[in-house]
C-alpha cells in the first residue's frame, strides 16, 4: 500500500501535530503498569525533534465522555516522557497557537486529553480545525484509533497534510504484508468467545485465506451447527445458519476450515478444575469444552508446517486458567519456532492474543504483534480505516 511516510515530510522549521496513544494502564495508585504504547511513540517523537520540528502531542485517555475529569488528565504522562526523551516536556490544556509560537525547534508539548471535548469522538470539524491550526503537518502514529473518524485521528487531515509516524508505518507494512500481499499458503487462527462478534471477520477471511482455523468458544457454535453435542459449552444456537453459510463460502472459495476434532472438558469453569479429553460426540450434558484437545493441536501444527504466512487473533481456549491454556501455549510456541527456523511470517493482534502470546513467552519471536484491538480486527474484516485512508497517496 502506498502511503505518505514520515520520511516524505519536510520537518525543519515546521510544527508537527502528532496523534499518539497514551491511553496507558495504571494501578489504583496511578502508577503506569505497562508503558508499551509510550515506548512505541518515542521513535517518531525523536525523529521529529532531530529533523528540526516542534512537536505537539495529542492523545486520549479513558472515557471521560466529553467532560473534564481530573483523574483522566494526561499530566501523569509528562514525567515518564521527560525521562524517556531526556528533554523538557511542556503540558497545557489550552488549544492555542500562542503556545506554539514560544516553542523552539525540537521542543515538545503535550496537550490535555482530547476526549475532554465532546467534539473529539463526534469527529467535529471545528475542533479538528482548531488542532490543525496549531501546526503545519499532521503525523498519525496511533493505529489503535485508526478505525475511528475522530477529530484528532482523521478529520484533522482535512486541513493539513497527513503522514504516518514510524509506529504507524510498522503496523501498516506488516498487516498489509500478511493480509493484502501475503506469501501463500496463508493461514489464520481466529478464536474468541462468540461468532456473533466476528461474522464480518470470518466472512472476509474465508475469501482471502488458504487455511482458517476456528478456535475458542466460537468453534463450539460451528460444532453445534455440524450436529455435534457441546453440552454446557458457550455457543450461540441462533447463529447456526451463519456458521453453515461461512462453511459453504469457505468451500466455494477453496479455503480449508480447521475445526476442533477433540477438546478438554470440565464441569466447572475454574482453574485446575477436574477435566478430561473428549471426542466430538463424547461431551456430556453437564460438561463444557474449555480448551482444544491434543489431536486438534496436532492438526493446527501440521497446517502451520504448510503455511508461509500466519495471522493470529484470539486464543484456542480459556487461556486465563490452567490447565486450559495448554493448547494456546503449545501452538504459540510452535508458531514462534516456525518463524525462527523456517521463515514463517507470523502476525498477531488483539488484546487477548497479545496476553496469550506473552503468557507463552513468545511475543518477541513473532514477526509482528499489533497491540491495536478494534483497528486490527476491522482491517482483517476488509473495512477501510479512516486513520489509514488519510495517509494514502493519490
Amino acid at each position: 500500500m502506498k502511503f505518505r511516510r514520515l520520511e516524505d515530510a519536510k520537518l525543519k522549521g515546521k510544527t508537527a501535530i502528532v496523534r499518539v496513544d497514551f491511553n496507558l494502564p495504571r494501578d489504583k495508585d496511578g502508577k503506569i503498569t505497562d508503558d508499551t504504547r509510550l515506548q512505541s511513540a518515542l521513535p517518531t517523537i525523536k525523529a521529529l525533534r532531530e529533523g528540526g520540528a516542534k512537536v505537539v502531542l495529542l492523545s486520549h485517555f479513558g472515557r471521560p465522555n466529553g467532560e473534564v475529569v481530573a483523574d483522566m488528565s494526561l499530566s501523569f504522562v509528562v514525567e515518564p516522557l521527560v525521562e524517556a526523551l531526556e528533554c523538557t516536556v511542556a503540558f497545557s490544556d489550552a488549544i492555542t497557537p500562542v503556545l506554539i509560537d514560544s516553542m523552539d525547534a525540537g521542543e515538545v508539548l503535550l496537550l490535555e486529553n482530547t476526549r475532554f471535548d465532546k467534539g473529539e469522538e463526534a469527529g467535529d470539524a471545528e475542533l479538528a480545525k482548531r488542532y490543525a491550526e496549531l501546526g503545519d503537518i499532521f503525523v498519525m502514529d496511533a493505529f489503535s484509533v485508526a478505525h475511528r473518524r475522530h477529530a484528532t485521528s482523521a478529520v484533522i487531515a482535512d486541513y493539513i497534510p497527513a503522514y504516518a509516524g514510524l509506529a504507524m508505518e510498522r503496523e501498516i507494512d506488516h498487516i498489509s504484508q500478511a493480509l493484502d500481499h501475503p506469501k501463500a499458503p496463508v493461514m489464520a487462527v481466529v478464536g474468541g468467545a462468540k461468532v456473533s462478534t466476528k461474522i464480518d471477520l470470518l466472512s472476509n477471511l474465508v475469501k482471502r485465506l488458504d487455511i482458517l482455523a476456528i478456535t475458542g468458544g466460537m468453534a463450539n457454535t460451528f460444532l453445534y451447527a455440524g450436529g455435534h453435542g457441546v453440552g454446557k459449552s458457550l455457543h450461540e444456537p441462533d447463529y447456526k445458519q451463519t456458521a453453515l453459510d461461512i462453511m459453504a463460502t469457505a468451500k466455494a472459495e477453496n479455503c480449508q476450515i480447521i475445526l476442533p476434532i477433540d477438546g478438554v472438558a470440565a464441569t466447572e469453569f475454574k482453574a485446575n478444575a477436574e477435566h478430561r479429553v473428549v471426542g466430538l460426540d463424547n461431551v456430556k450434558d453437564n460438561e463444557m469444552i474449555l480448551d482444544a484437545g491434543p489431536e486438534t493441536v496436532e492438526a493446527l501444527l501440521d497446517a502451520m508446517d504448510r503455511a508461509k504466512t500466519l495471522i493470529w487473533n484470539g486464543p484456542l481456549g480459556a487461556f486465563e486458567m490452567t490447565p486450559f491454556d495448554t493448547s494456546t501455549v503449545e501452538a504459540a510456541k510452535y508458531a514462534a519456532k516456525r518463524v525462527k527456523e523456517n521463515g514463517l511470517i507470523a502476525v498477531a493482534g488483539g488484546g487477548d492474543t497479545v496476553a496469550a502470546l506473552n503468557q507463552a513467552g513468545v511475543a518477541d519471536d513473532f514477526t509482528f504483534i499489533s497491540t491495536a484491538g478494534g483497528a486490527f480486527l476491522e482491517w482483517m474484516e476488509g473495512k477501510a480505516l479512516p486513520g489509514v485512508e488519510i495517509l494514502k497517496k493519490s
